[in-house]
């Protein structure tokens, strides 16, 4: 029974993630059918990770001050709200570019303290379980993973079937039932007390504060940010026109992110089982070597479909490693009651520069066409991977905890 909240948690992260995934194929092929413009299409999914900037840079204190299920369960709820919104206003008084821009800001806003809380919530569910940190990420990762590998069929299966906006009801209920698990399962005190100590902006420049002290995790984020805007510029806008122009299917898009999804899978379990042989700035670096320009490589080959799906598994791999890697360290380097603040200020700095890929995406797409689009965005990832060997302040990875959060905190806990 003490990990049933863990394995909640692992529930719902898979069930939203699913729900998610159905929404980010649906949206940019309906911009991109209705359209036919790639700029158009970036600038949509640009709006929603802008909004997911804006409330990760912001929401960390209230998170800290409303307390973490009830922040969780609370956004998932308006997040429900706004995607319904959208197949509402298509079929009744119709929805322009405008309008969907609009409304993809404001589900971006309500996703973001979602996502800071369930990080938050992590470590605690970890805690009461007995469970390492870095199991309990692996475990979560994976979930995800599946999610993303059965949403991303189901996605174009059913756009194939009913269209792209109908799937969206799919995703509002995916959203409702996380919700429903996060708050009948998890208890309250899986996560830090509520914060009562000071104002929202005090709280706000105790995290700024604390990352600025803190050159691994700015290291982290520096990555991060370049490697999340490559990647959102090429699933928000590069996989579509890749399914329209190349593969001329929205069912074999779905497939590509199952691949992925796939060999995530696979990589989340790997590191779980044997991560721990190996120091994290090595695991870190084949990681990003791994998904990295081979993946856009790959894609600008236009091999055939079985060939490409094969490749993406493989990529993968490093993929589902990335979080499982990492996130045990900010565990380790942020006191538990600091945790909501900062975890959401490390979101939105990754989250930054993540428009920009949206958008360079979409220019470079209808400037230099797609192949053009994936060799430059591989050769950017290229650069990313180098930053593990380059710089020094990435040994610090390896380096002893100053806080204490990579095990079982209570005596006698089990860590299988």
């Amino acid at each position: 029974m003490s990990r049933l909240p863990l394995r909640a948690l692992v529930a719902a992260s898979g069930i939203s993630s699913a729900g998610v995934t159905m929404t980010l194929i649906a949206i940019p092929w309906f911009v991109l059918q209705s359209t036919g413009s790639g700029t158009k299409t970036g600038l949509v999914t640009a709006a929603e990770v802008l909004g997911l900037m804006l409330a990760a840079m912001l929401g960390g204190p209230i998170v800290d001050r409303v307390g973490t299920r009830r922040a969780s369960v609370g956004a998932d709820l308006l997040t429900t709200v706004t995607v319904l919104l959208i197949p509402l206003a298509v079929g009744t008084t119709g929805l322009g570019l405008p309008g969907l821009i609009a409304l993809s800001f404001v589900m971006g806003v309500s996703r973001g303290p979602a996502d800071t809380a369930k990080q938050v919530l992590l470590a605690g569910v970890a805690e009461l379980g007995g469970i390492r940190t870095s199991r309990a990420a692996s475990a979560v990762e994976a979930a995800m993973r599946t999610g993303r590998m059965v949403g991303a069929p189901a996605a174009g299966a059913l756009i194939a079937l009913i269209g792209p906006i109908p799937v969206l009801f799919v995703d509002a209920g995916a959203l409702l039932l996380s919700a429903a698990l996060v708050f009948a399962v998890i208890p309250a005190a899986a996560g830090p007390p509520r914060s009562s100590s000071g104002g929202y902006l005090a709280e706000l420049r105790e995290g700024l504060g604390f990352l600025k002290r803190d050159a691994v995790l700015r290291a982290i984020v520096g990555m991060l940010m370049l490697t999340s805007c490559l990647d959102f510029g090429l699933i928000g806008v590069l996989y579509p026109a890749y399914g329209d122009q190349v593969l001329h299917s929205a069912a074999l898009i779905g497939a590509m992110i199952t691949a992925v999804a796939v060999g995530a899978l696979l990589g989340s379990a790997l590191y779980a089982w044997a991560g721990h042989r190996f120091s994290r700035r090595s695991a870190i670096l084949a990681a990003v070597a791994i998904v990295g320009a081979p993946r856009f490589a790959l894609l600008a080959l236009e091999p055939a479909p079985v060939v490409l799906l094969a490749g993406l598994v493989v990529t993968g791999i490093g993929a589902g490693a990335m979080n499982p890697i990492l996130l045990p360290v900010v565990y380790e380097r942020v006191p538990e009651a600091f945790r909501g603040r900062v975890l959401s200020l490390l979101v939105g700095g990754v989250l930054a520069a993540t428009p920009l890929g949206s958008m360079a995406a979409g220019l470079l797409l209808d400037g230099i066409g797609l192949v053009g689009a994936l060799t430059a965005f591989g050769g950017l990832y290229l650069i990313a991977t180098t930053f593990p060997v380059i710089f020094r302040v990435w040994r610090g990875l390896d380096d002893p905890a100053p806080v204490g959060g990579d095990r079982p905190v209570s005596q006698g806990a089990r860590t299988d």
